[in-house]
């Protein structure tokens, strides 16, 4: 049993958390708190497993409890609701410095409740989640420009996928790594940080121009596609670089993960494999059958391990995808093929 306690300074929030997180029997709502400081003295008292923690409130605000919180040795699991602003963007990728375990953008008032999977898929996650050990992210054994690439694809549902995949994945895996995620503009850089202390490799967010790095891990920025253009690397290898394009939306998003995954085809061909993980719509398909047709590998995460399986249907009927996997399976799945890749293409 999860012991939550809510924090919001609005009532119709209070109301509205506490029913969607009683659909599920394993959440126990032990209390709720209209500010800050109410929800310092209820930690005190009733020791909950995690607590929801709006940003703005009044008396004390998100970010001064998380300040108050650093103080205390032992602390609940702390999970951010953010609204859709810049500013509550910036706010959230302070709460996430200042030690917040997650975050969750809290959708506009009439859809609300459209949330109330997730919302529990969060709870029930973080709820689990260890703290990184003593081996996390240590400099890896190869390094420098990539010549084999592992694309990640994923929407709703999808970050707590990544966890998951990104803890297990080796340090040593001889490939780099790009992370394709919708989200709104400004929490791709909360999400990275967030990212960065659970994978087994540094995680950063994409700037213009990056270089695809052996052993390292970029998320794709929001508000921009991520497109991989090809460069000659070391010793005559093709690798790749990070180009932000402010093209249209693909499928009503951006980044989409088709423009990435089409584009690392046309750079990486038999030296890339796609990974399709939770989401909604259709966007993963046409990108993940680009892999496949240029010789690399794609994999898709089983519907059951999945809250949306969206993306990944639309790769299945694209007749793009070389194996459906549980997701505790995938990471080894994806060292097996990165380690089969000639790691040079001519």
């Amino acid at each position: 049993m999860v012991k939550v306690l809510i924090v919001d300074d609005s009532v119709f929030m209070r109301t509205v958390i506490r029913d969607m997180l009683a659909n599920d029997s394993s959440i126990e709502i032990v209390g709720t708190a209209s500010n800050g400081l109410d929800a310092l003295e209820k930690i005190q008292e009733i020791h909950p497993d995690l607590i929801t923690l709006d940003i703005e409130m009044p008396k004390m605000n998100g970010l001064e409890v998380l300040r108050e919180l650093k103080k205390i040795k032992q602390h609940p699991k702390i999970l951010m609701l953010s609204s859709l602003t810049s500013k509550d963007a910036e706010m959230t990728h302070e709460a996430i410095h200042l030690g917040a375990d997650d975050f969750m953008l809290k959708p506009n008032l009439p859809h609300v409740r459209e949330i109330t999977e997730e919302l529990i898929s969060k709870v029930k996650h973080l709820a689990t989640l260890q703290p990184p050990g003593i081996h996390h992210n240590p400099t890896p054994s190869v390094t420098g420009p990539a010549d084999r690439v592992v694309l990640i694809g994923s929407s709703a549902g999808g970050p707590q996928q990544v966890d998951t995949l990104l803890s297990m994945l080796s340090p040593d895996l001889p490939a780099g790594v790009i992370i394709t995620q919708h989200m709104p503009v400004g929490f791709t850089a909360p999400l990275a940080e967030r990212f960065n202390r659970i994978a087994t490799m540094p995680v950063k967010e994409t700037q213009n121009g990056d270089m695809l790095e052996t052993g390292k891990i970029l998320l794709s920025k929001a508000g921009v596609h991520t497109i991989i253009a090809g460069v000659m690397g070391e010793r005559g290898k093709t690798t790749g670089r990070i180009v932000h394009t402010t093209s249209p939306p693909v499928h009503g998003v951006r980044p989409a993960v088709d423009k990435t995954f089409e584009s690392a085809a046309h750079v990486y061909g038999k030296n890339a494999v796609s990974v399709i993980l939770s989401g909604m719509g259709n966007d993963a398909g046409i990108g993940a059958h680009a892999i496949k047709q240029a010789g690399g590998v794609s994999l898709v995460c089983d519907e059951k391990d999945c809250l949306v399986y969206g993306m990944a249907r639309s790769a299945i009927k694209n007749n793009a995808v070389d194996l459906i996997l549980p997701l505790n399976k995938l990471s080894k799945e994806i060292e097996r093929v990165v380690h089969m890749m000639e790691g040079t293409r001519v």
